[in-house]
């Protein structure tokens, strides 16, 4: 890699680590942090595929109370980096992403632990009313974030694309890259069956197998089969009697209101 590179790709990881504790521009999703370092390296396609896969297995991971999940920014900017440069598929890319994912979130609890003494700092100065002292402990907590998944991966740049790395990536089993890729699919399939589990829409099931036929015996694509669902919808929509019960009142009123304008002339 060069210094350009490691230069950008270390900034990325800054900003997704820290995007992992401000949570509001979704920077530290697989998705988006692989997006990124595709875009660095100048295989933007590459870094989407293995974010897209390693999304799906990144649903169910979320923090719950004290419980940290698996650190999914470290996960995916180190995955993307080894893949991309190191030319693998995106069954290798799991395969990197799950032991790194487990170790970032040790980093991550070690991290947390070193951001206590900045909170009682911080309230030591809300007590003294200075703002500055509370803005210090805020960035210098964020900062710490950032540094969490640059600095590995600023040696996983170092490195990426060597010969040692290669071989190692090489070395890894037939068996255990297909298999977590299977597993991989098999996240997708569950995580679909979750969300409709969850939106107990029976009724709308037709629709959802009429999809998957066309899917299955056509050539469409996403952006075609999202199109034929939009109108679907659209036509459902008006001809569901609940539908025309809502907007019969409206009609009424305006119809209401129009009659005593002309009484009104």
């Amino acid at each position: 890699m060069t210094t350009m590179e490691i230069i950008l790709v270390t900034l990325v990881a800054a900003i997704c680590g820290m995007g992992s504790v401000l949570d509001e521009r979704q920077t530290h999703r697989p998705l988006v942090a692989c997006t990124l370092i595709g875009l660095v390296l100048g295989d933007i396609t590459s870094g989407v595929i293995i974010g897209g896969t390693l999304e799906m297995l990144a649903l169910g991971w979320m923090n719950v109370g004290a419980a940290m999940a698996p650190d999914a920014a470290l996960a995916s900017v180190i995955a993307a980096i080894l893949v991309i440069k190191g030319g693998q598929d995106k069954g290798t890319a799991i395969a990197i992403a799950i032991p790194v994912a487990a170790a970032g979130q040790v980093l991550t609890i070690f991290v947390r632990t070193l951001t206590i003494f900045l909170q009682h700092k911080a309230d030591d100065f809300a007590k003294q009313a200075n703002f500055r002292g509370i803005e210090l402990c805020h960035f210098s907590g964020l900062a710490l974030q950032a540094l969490r998944v640059a600095i590995p991966t600023f040696f996983v740049a170092l490195v990426a694309g060597t010969d040692t790395v290669t071989t190692a990536l090489n070395a890894i089993p037939e068996v255990v890259t297909r298999g977590l890729q299977i597993a991989g699919g098999f996240i997708v399939v569950v995580g679909y069956a979750m969300v409709i589990n969850m939106m107990r829409a029976g009724v709308l099931m037709p629709f959802f197998f009429i999809g998957f036929v066309i899917a299955s015996f056509s050539n469409y694509n996403l952006v075609g089969l999202g199109l034929l669902g939009a109108c679907l919808a659209l036509i459902y929509i008006q001809l569901n009697p609940r539908f025309n019960q809502a907007t019969l009142p409206a009609a009424s009123a305006r119809k209401e209101l129009a009659d005593d304008e002309l009484e009104g002339l």
